[in-house]
């Protein structure tokens, strides 16, 4: 691939009109590549305003050779740098350009000021040019110590800024044309662009000739094609386009303490991780990371939810709609999210209405005579040696599952020592543990004692309610395994709950854990708490 240096030169030498867009850091920079533009001006008005500071070289030379970096790195076409006056003598030319090309930037344009410089907008008749000889000498330290013969440098002739007129103007172009610049760029403020078009005609092309019409913007793009320019600079026009919208956006979420107005009509979070390569970083942790998340879940799922009434007439209780998304379909997703990419779903009740992609079904036909000890059976060909079990019907946040898969222990149930969660309705199981939840910042060893159905009088106060959901390693499988192969000769096997499994498991002398939350769940049993769970998901 040809390299940016040589893109440039290959752009400015174009027989035909070329354009380059203004860029200040790396997501602009790419955003520019991906418009289709060949080149980018790295603005040194945009840069120092998003470091928030003036136009005056306040921003010293290698804080602004260390943005361009993050732009060339992202980037594969060439970058035109706007490097001011050199940020110094010839000396501090020379170094600027060597390490500019380290970082495979493919140019620079120095203009005829003294340091430190203003805006050229900015009090520009007030503004002393620099001396012809000593700013032809920076042109020459520049070319002198280049090391790629392609690497360009172009000369920004402010004479029309200051008012010194077309005379000087072109008696400078001709000076740095000798010195050995690869191109002029001729600047005004007019809003019109006569005295541009004047100077194209006397110049009559003996350099590559490049304007920066941010006041002339108007003037149809034919008539610089017709004067032989060879490059059009948008200069400043990403940051303004961007400061705009950041002020109208602030000012709205100020005066409504909300986003919801703006959310639709700003970039979404997935467009930026896209414009920051996130792929490519799932990609390289897949080909270099070797410890991989190996974790399936299987979802109990086969129950109607008869208090839901009407709601699931057609399908089963975690099939209707919770925010707007199916409750499996989010469970799912959230599993997918941390990397638990395989799914099983024991279905029963309506089976056939589950249709939530990128899961496996099994289906549990005596559902209307067994409890929920059956359903796990049926899922005992996908048992694996790393699982999460969980009830269809749970609305969690994505922490508790991550804080799971941390917990050490070959069986770990979650349990919410919150007593007072207005979230908690139904009969869920009661946890007696070993230790009552101390709310430490650091995980506890926490066993469990007992699961029961409900509170058991003359017995100490319950630890918390199980959430339904948890967490099997190899050994846990094994005793899940034993303990089905034990309970199945039982006559009342088909009353049996997972808690009965547990605590089964338990009475064999095997070790339980747990892992105490603090609210954050919520699961959907009557009609009642369809509001709660509409809420949870905002």
């Amino acid at each position: 691939m040809t390299n940016k240096c040589k893109q440039l030169r290959c752009l400015l030498e174009s027989n035909t009109l070329e354009f380059m867009l203004e860029a200040h850091n790396g997501i602009s920079a790419t955003i520019v590549e991906r418009a289709g533009f060949k080149a980018i001006w790295g603005s040194g008005f945009a840069m120092s305003a998003q470091f928030g500071v003036r136009d005056s070289n306040e921003v010293s030379w290698t804080q602004v050779v260390d943005m361009l970096e993050f732009m060339s790195d992202v980037t594969s076409i060439p970058i035109l740098l706007d490097g001011d006056t050199g940020y110094g003598n010839f000396n501090n030319m020379r170094r600027l350009v060597s390490k500019l090309e380290q970082r495979e930037i493919a140019g620079v344009c120095i203009e005829d000021k003294q340091f430190p410089k203003i805006n050229s907008f900015i009090d520009s008749n007030k503004q002393p040019l620099a001396d012809i000889d000593e700013f032809s000498g920076k042109i020459k330290a520049g070319k002198d110590c280049q090391t790629d013969n392609n690497f360009c440098i172009v000369a920004r002739v402010e004479a029309l800024i200051a008012g010194w007129g077309l005379k000087e103007a072109l008696i400078r172009a001709e000076a740095y044309h000798e010195a050995g610049a690869d191109a002029i760029l001729i600047h005004s403020k007019s809003h019109r662009p006569n005295e541009i078009l004047e100077f194209a005609k006397e110049w009559a092309n003996r350099l590559p000739l490049a304007i920066v019409p941010t006041k002339y913007y108007s003037t149809p793009t034919d008539a610089f094609r017709k004067s032989n320019i060879s490059l059009v600079i948008w200069a400043n026009h990403m940051i303004r386009s961007a400061t705009k919208e950041m002020i109208k956006n602030s000012r709205n979420i100020f005066k409504s303490e909300s986003v919801a107005d703006i959310e639709e009509k700003i970039s979404t979070v997935e467009k930026i991780f896209e414009l920051q390569g996130v792929d490519e970083l799932n990609e390289a942790q897949e080909r270099y990371l070797r410890e991989k998340l190996d974790v399936s879940a299987i979802i109990l799922a086969a129950t109607r939810g008869s208090e839901l009434h009407e709601l699931t007439q057609d399908k089963p209780k975690t099939m209707i709609k919770i925010g707007g998304e199916v409750l499996l379909a989010r469970t799912v997703k959230q599993f997918k999210k941390i990397g638990i990419n395989k799914s099983v779903v024991v279905a029963g009740y309506k089976a056939e209405s589950i249709d939530v992609s990128g899961v496996k079904i099994r289906v549990n036909k005596n559902y209307k005579i067994g409890n929920e000890l059956i359903s796990l059976i049926c899922a005992k060909d996908d048992f694996d040696n790393d699982m999460v079990i969980t009830y269809g019907d749970l609305l969690f946040r994505e922490h508790i599952l991550r804080d799971l898969l941390e917990v050490n222990g070959e069986i770990v149930i979650i349990v919410d020592s919150a007593s007072d969660n207005p979230n908690i309705t139904g009969s869920p199981d009661v946890a007696y543990c070993n230790q009552d939840d101390d709310r430490s910042p650091f995980m506890q060893n926490i066993t469990l004692k007992k699961l029961s159905s409900k509170t058991e009088t003359n017995e100490i106060k319950p630890s918390g309610y199980w959430i339904g959901m948890m967490r099997v390693r190899q050994e846990g499988r094994k005793w899940i395994e034993a303990a089905i192969d034990d309970l199945q000769h039982l006559s009342n096997f088909r009353e049996l709950t997972i808690p009965d499994l547990l605590n089964h498991i338990i009475a064999q002398d095997k070790t339980i854990n747990v892992h105490y939350i603090n609210g954050h769940w919520l699961d959907v049993n009557s009609i009642n708490d369809i509001d709660a769970a509409g809420d949870f998901t905002q």
